[in-house]
Parts: structure tokens; sequence; C-alpha cells
């Protein structure tokens, strides 16, 4: 079972997250609710009890007013990775273990390059320890494992060059998505995987991207509807459920996870963003990078930009 969902689609600053979140789930519980099978250790709300872990679409967990924003995001995805003894203590190091193939690209930033952050930020390393022991005990009772997190980083640069090759935001996330989906079918054991995907826009037909993506497999239509998308990939020895879905978040724990691990990934990169900018603009105002705020921002840092001789490319999203 995996869960394909993005972060930071909409802004002019920083990069686009799309994270993948795959579970290993037993053939008889394939559909039933994940939060049903791992309750007491997970649900869709932040709860008191500390036992509790919050897993939900990121949009509902993370909020920039409250003292912690990235608390309960942070708590998950590191309490996740925790359950695979995969412990990492900085910026640098989630990303060798979750984005690999975005180091390079990275360094070609100066706000990234050669910069890090102690991780976890939010919550105590004991806090990690013990929700991913909570966790574990849980996926192990319900026969239950987690598989692989996988996380696309797509910086300013990489963006602005493929939303200019394809002159369309949707066709570059959906590029980015394909990476993932790929990613899963390449390491997915014999058998029948579940991909649930959250629905890009209003877009209702997606096999001509499929087609491009899996070539040389069986690709067959379930249902194109106004709610739900699905396909069928087989090679012959493993097939592929595909299912792009409205509010995939709120339906399929693997789906929230991977909102979660998207946008965790980009507020830690949009921190860096933030503190090298503060740097040379003595008084600046951090921001989110969302349009409005976003274009303030930029307007500030640009003389600074130009006199470091930084591509503006690199800096501001033009679509």
């Amino acid at each position: 079972m995996a869960g394909i969902d993005e972060a930071g689609f909409g802004p002019v600053l920083g990069p686009l997250v799309v994270s993948a979140a795959t579970f290993s789930v037993p053939d008889e519980l394939a559909d039933v609710s994940m939060w049903k099978l791992l309750a007491g250790a997970v649900g869709k709300r932040p709860s008191r009890k500390r036992r509790t872990i919050a897993i939900a679409d990121s949009k509902k967990l993370y909020s920039p007013q409250r003292g912690n924003p990235l608390e309960h995001l942070e708590r998950a995805v590191l309490a996740m990775l925790a359950t695979r003894n995969n412990r990492p203590n900085s910026l640098g190091r989630l990303v060798a273990s979750i984005a690999p193939a975005s180091r390079d690209a990275a360094r070609q930033y100066p706000w990234y390059a050669g910069a890090d952050l102690p991780l976890p930020r939010c919550i105590s390393e004991t806090d990690v320890a013990l929700a991913g022991n909570v966790l574990s005990v849980a996926m192990r009772q319900a026969s239950v494992s987690l598989v692989d997190i996988r996380a696309e980083p797509v910086f300013v640069g990489e963006f602005n060059r493929m939303v200019e090759a394809t002159r369309n935001k949707s066709v570059t996330l959906l590029s980015v998505t394909a990476r993932l989906l790929m990613h899963v079918w390449r390491n997915a054991p014999a058998g029948l995987v579940r991909i649930y995907v959250d629905r890009q826009g209003g877009r209702m037909r997606y096999l001509p991207y499929l087609q491009r993506t899996f070539e040389g497999v069986a690709l067959k239509i379930i249902d194109e509807g106004e709610a739900v998308s699905a396909y069928s990939v087989s090679d012959g020895h493993r097939t592929a459920e595909i299912i792009f879905r409205t509010s995939c978040e709120d339906r399929y724990l693997p789906a929230a996870l991977a909102s979660m691990t998207s946008k965790y990934v980009r507020e830690l990169f949009m921190a860096l963003d933030n503190a090298f900018w503060l740097r040379h603009v003595p008084g600046l105002a951090p921001t989110a990078g969302y349009y409005s705020d976003g274009r303030r921002f930029f307007s500030e840092i640009l003389p600074a930009a130009r006199k470091l001789q930084i591509d503006e490319r690199l800096v501001y999203r033009y679509r």
C-alpha cells in the first residue's frame, strides 16, 4: 500500500516536494483503514495522549500560528522512520536517507550548499524514540511494516526549467509524481500493489501519462469518474492498482504520511532559505513563500541577490 502527495505546488519561493510512503499490509487486510489497524497508536487528530501519533493531511496538522508548527509532522515522520531503525539527526542525513537524488541539485543553491539543520527541531530525541516504539508495537501486532519513504524535492531552478519546457505546472507535477510511481513499482515485491495518489486538480484522465511512465507493461482503465480515476498496471509478475482520488490524505494513511513528509521536508528547506537571506538583508521578515508574501520577500532580497550575482531563476518561480 503506497500513497503519494505533494507540498509546495502553489508558492513562488522554495521547493516543490512530492513524497511516497509505502507499507506492507496483509492481503486480507488490504481494504481495512490503516488508522483502524493501528488504532491506539495513531489518529487523525492531535491527542493529549502522548502515545497517540497524529497522521493526517499536513494542512490540518501544520499551523504557523502554533508555537511549534512542525511538531506533529516531525513526530510522525521521524517516528515512522525509527520503525526501520532510521534515525536521522540532521536535515542532511534525512535527505541522504529519503531524497538521495536531490543532494547534488541542492549544492547549486548558496542557501543549501554547506548548510544543515539539527533534527529533531520541535520535539526531543526521547519523544521520537518513544513514538517510534509505540508505532513499532502497533505495527507488529497488525502485521504492518513500513517499506519505504521517498521524497522528491524540486528546487526552484529545476521547477522553472520544467515548467518552461512543458508550459504547464500541472504537467510538471505529474512528471515528478511519475518518478515516485516508478520508484514504488520497481521496489515492490511480486503480487499486488495499491498506490493512492491525490488527484491533480480537476484532471480525470491519466492513461496517456501512465503509458509514458510504464512502457512495455499492460495498462487498463478501471474507472475514470468525477471522484476517482483508477488504473491497473501489470507485467505478469506483479500488478499495481493506481488510484487518483480527491482528498486522498483523508482516506488513506500512506497518502497522509506522504503529505506530512512533503510538508516537513519543504519547511526544513524554507528554514535554510530564510536564514541565508536574513544574513544578507538585516531585519528581513521570514516568509513561507506563498504568492503575496513571497513577492514581498523577493522584492526585498533582489538587491542582495544581484550584488551576490545569484541567478534570479534559482530564487523565484515565474509560474
